[in-house]
């Protein structure tokens, strides 16, 4: 489910789930995940992601998504992403949803197609999205474009991700890997060292912060979500094809 090719020292990297739009379930995850850190042992100076067909990743795949065992996964590979020592692109090239969303903004950089579409609708079927994934979407996009993203359920188009800064460049997967064979050159151990420190810089540990204790708080809220009367009934309604009616508890 996830296609792999080397390009000299790029690794293109290319979830490949059309059926269901590469919607991420528990196995992609883990897949991915490890096609980076292999990437990584081969060499790669950067990295490409993509999805085939028509759609980066229409999110997480519902059939899964409530599923403890998927969010571990998710966040394992969101993390891995970010951590890798060499810039990664994201050729967003159609729809990036909920996790697409999370997926995108866990790359580095952002080079979109014109069917791209941002949105995070957790709030339509009563999940969360984790504390550093609202942090990061705000310093990328804007924090009142993240409002209305994350409060409104807004979606953002290519034209808005680029005139707002979400994106980085317009254009397709092959511009994405002209951009990152353009880096391949570089020192790589400078490389690694300016990632490091921006991503310390603008997204700190939240344990080593003075605001400790109120991203602890956080992180119980986010967990509350998911303990919540609200995602089960979210969870009964897909089960009924119904709408959800939530109650705040």
């Amino acid at each position: 489910m996830i296609e792999a090719e080397s390009r000299d020292r790029v690794a293109l990297l290319t979830l490949n789930r059309p059926e269901k739009r590469n919607a991420l379930n528990t196995a992609l995850c883990g897949q991915l995940g490890d096609a980076v850190r292999d990437a990584l042992a081969d060499g790669a100076r950067a990295i490409v992601l993509t999805g085939a067909g028509s759609s980066f990743c229409s999110g997480a795949d519902l059939d899964a998504v409530y599923a403890a065992e998927f969010r571990d996964a998710l966040y394992d590979m969101l993390r891995t992403v970010v951590d890798a020592p060499v810039p990664v692109i994201a050729a967003v090239n159609g729809p990036a949803i909920g996790a697409g969303t999370q997926l995108a903004i866990a790359a580095d950089l952002r080079v979109v197609g014109p069917g791209a579409v941002f949105g995070v609708p957790t709030a339509k079927i009563g999940l969360a999205v984790d504390p550093w994934t609202i942090r990061r979407l705000s310093l990328l996009a804007g924090n009142g474009v993240a409002r209305s993203v994350l409060l409104a359920c807004a979606q953002l188009s290519a034209t808005e991700v680029l005139a707002g800064g979400l994106a980085d460049r317009a254009g397709s997967v092959d511009d994405a890997l002209g951009w990152a064979e353009s880096m391949v050159e570089l020192a790589p151990l400078t490389v690694a060292y300016n990632k490091r420190v921006l991503n310390s810089v603008f997204e700190p540990g939240f344990d080593v912060t003075p605001g400790a204790a109120a991203a602890k708080e956080l992180f119980e809220a986010f967990e509350g979500c998911w303990a919540s009367d609200d995602f089960a009934e979210g969870r009964l309604a897909r089960e009924q094809k119904r709408a959800p009616r939530f109650t705040g508890r």
